[in-house]
């Protein structure tokens, strides 16, 4: 059976779904088809519980923020699940929180009311699904990719079950393995770490107070971000022979290990969650398009998670591609060209020479936080004291982090209350 759309995204996680949701949101896309291929969508949450609060969770931007708003997802999401963080304190290992050797960031120092939320995925998934935009408007296909063809005029992706559907445009968010961006014949750059992120929630002697606090260890850095429920959920990237021994030491022998390795800042930890752990790698596209086909989120680029920039980045890309198919729609051209390369070339320049300055910086980081020269630990310190003491070098920071630097797009760019 053949199925026709002017948009078929592969993969329907949050970056997928966004971009369906957005061009589905966007006057300059009414008249067209779009289709969201996805074997397993989600299903709705269970109601808010102490403990209840899924491992896999992830630090939302300001950018991110404006992006779910603009499609309706953001104002579905209950207050009791969002957690806003006002700070965020850095440091080194032989450094102190608020002391030397490390870097005090603020909302109030950014102009902007917070630096950022910590919000479950599945919630954020679902409130994208739920959204006018997407219920509307999107067609969601169940189904498996095994197959891409392309033809001058459109391409087809081939499903498990033997149907064709038919698109001018195809755009691969299936994940950092992806599936289409491999059967589109794109390969990518990159490499394995050899450390692994243990994940886990505590809770803690003294309240989080709405901070992230993340200290860098020799192995790997160590964050806990603020949960709602006054929980902190833990990200500790380390060795993996150490993360798989965390996933089955005892909860008592792995709280006293987690409140070492933060020094103390909360007191006392208990853990209160499931544990976790997952590999860590680097991987970046090295075409983000060819005719009829466009990647975003993690099948374009994987990021280390010390700066919690992996999902942040992906939104950024929805947004960026629906801003320049809107504007070549504006133009006039018919909506069967919006798969043509010269078109999706813009975005491939913009996106690609973005994601690669936040791959570059935040590898960086990890490799120099990582190396264990005493020298190095002194230049390490003395730096992040200077950061902390220049204001300007902390607001360009920031202004990477909440996704309004650099080249933004427009949505993201205009002020939202």
């Amino acid at each position: 059976m053949k199925t026709g759309f002017h948009i078929l995204v592969i993969g329907g996680g949050m970056v997928g779904a966004c971009v369906a949701a957005l061009a589905a949101s966007n006057r300059h896309f009414a008249d067209l088809r779009i289709a969201v291929l996805e074997a397993n969508p989600p299903t709705l949450p269970p109601p808010a519980a102490a403990s209840d609060v899924d491992l896999r969770v992830s630090a939302f931007s300001r950018a991110s923020e404006r992006v779910l708003r603009e499609i309706g997802a953001w104002q579905l999401l209950s207050p009791q699940h969002v957690c806003a963080y006002d700070d965020m304190i850095v440091w080194d290992a032989e450094g102190k929180p608020r002391g030397s050797g490390s870097i005090h960031f603020s909302g109030s120092e950014s102009g902007e009311p917070n630096l950022g939320y910590i919000v479950e995925n599945r919630r954020v998934l679902w409130s994208i699904y739920d959204s006018p935009s997407f219920r509307n408007r999107v067609t969601l296909l169940r189904g498996e990719l095994t197959g891409l063809e392309f033809e001058d005029d459109h391409a087809a992706a081939i499903l498990s079950d033997g149907r064709r559907i038919e698109a001018a445009l195809i755009v691969g968010s299936d994940g950092s393995g992806s599936a289409s961006r491999k059967l589109a014949g794109i390969e990518t750059r990159g490499w394995e770490y050899e450390q692994r992120a243990f994940v886990t929630h505590v809770r803690t002697e003294h309240p989080h107070g709405r901070t992230a606090w993340q200290r860098f260890l020799p192995d790997g850095p160590i964050a806990y971000l603020p949960l709602a429920d006054g929980r902190s959920s833990i990200v500790w990237t380390t060795t993996p022979s150490h993360a798989d021994r965390l996933v089955v030491e005892t909860p008592e022998q792995v709280a006293k290990e987690l409140m070492l390795a933060i020094d103390g800042a909360l007191g006392r930890v208990e853990v209160d969650g499931p544990r976790g752990q997952f590999p860590l790698r680097l991987t970046h596209a090295k075409d983000y398009c060819r005719e009829r086909f466009v990647l975003v989120g993690d099948a374009a680029h994987a990021i280390h998670p010390l700066a919690g920039q992996g999902v942040n980045l992906g939104f950024l890309d929805s947004a960026a591609l629906i801003e320049v198919l809107a504007e070549e729609l504006e133009r006039g051209i018919a909506p069967a060209a919006l798969g043509e390369r010269r078109i999706l070339r813009r975005y491939e320049r913009w996106r690609k020479s973005e994601n690669a300055v936040a791959l570059g910086l935040v590898d960086g980081l990890n490799k120099l936080f990582g190396n264990r020269t005493s020298t190095l630990g002194w230049a390490r310190r003395t730096g992040l004291s200077m950061l902390d003491g220049s204001m300007l070098a902390k607001r360009f920071l920031m202004g990477r982090a909440l996704g309004t630097g650099g080249a933004a797009p427009a949505l993201v760019r205009a002020h939202r209350p």
